[in-house]
């Protein structure tokens, strides 16, 4: 189904495309595939990109949510969640990846999991040109520091990669990202 700014300019289709129903919904599906997966503890900072999966963990009685004043503080506490027994998921966005690099040593030394979801910035219909450098640089970031990065463009290959992600982290103690492209975000508007 065509937008009405499809309908007049099918060049602009390219650049502003209505996502499938299915592109819609993967938010729910990540949530529901991280209940799945035994996540009762849930830290961010606050995204857009991140709404629904926020409002979602926020909502759930079984579930703690904390909300931080800068990202390194989630990989402290899905450390501590992991001590205590329990499953934590960190929730940020590619700018913040930058304020998590000595923090990340932490798992990766200490061989604990870890889990997290960035929403990506700097690339497809970035409109702030302070967010191109990390966003540029997350995932070679990521890699180096001895994380295992899955990148995800659609919606249904999103909730495929948590999945799996979930598993390799809870079952085999590996330190997971999952880059949750911006094309699937869709174009931010101020």
């Amino acid at each position: 189904m065509a937008t009405s700014l499809q309908a007049k300019d099918p060049e602009a289709a390219a650049f502003a495309p209505t996502p499938a129903a299915s592109e819609r919904q993967w938010p729910d599906q990540v949530y529901d595939v991280l209940k799945a997966a035994g996540i009762s503890q849930m830290s961010y900072v606050p995204d857009a990109g991140h709404t629904t999966l926020i409002r979602r963990f926020s909502a759930d009685a079984d579930v703690v949510t904390t909300v931080l004043t800068t990202e390194e503080e989630g990989i402290a506490i899905a450390a501590g969640a992991w001590l205590g027994g329990k499953r934590s998921v960190v929730l940020m966005q590619s700018s913040g990846v930058g304020n998590c690099i000595n923090m990340l040593s932490l798992p990766v030394q200490a061989r604990f999991p870890l889990l997290i979801l960035v929403t990506m910035r700097g690339e497809w219909a970035e409109f702030n040109p302070w967010q191109v450098p990390m966003g540029q640089a997350t995932e070679a970031s990521l890699r180096a520091i001895g994380l295992t990065v899955l990148r995800a463009e659609t919606g249904p290959d999103l909730v495929a990669m948590v999945a799996q992600a979930a598993a390799m982290a809870f079952d085999a103690d590996q330190q997971m990202a999952v880059l949750i492209g911006q094309r699937l975000l869709g174009k931010k508007t101020w």
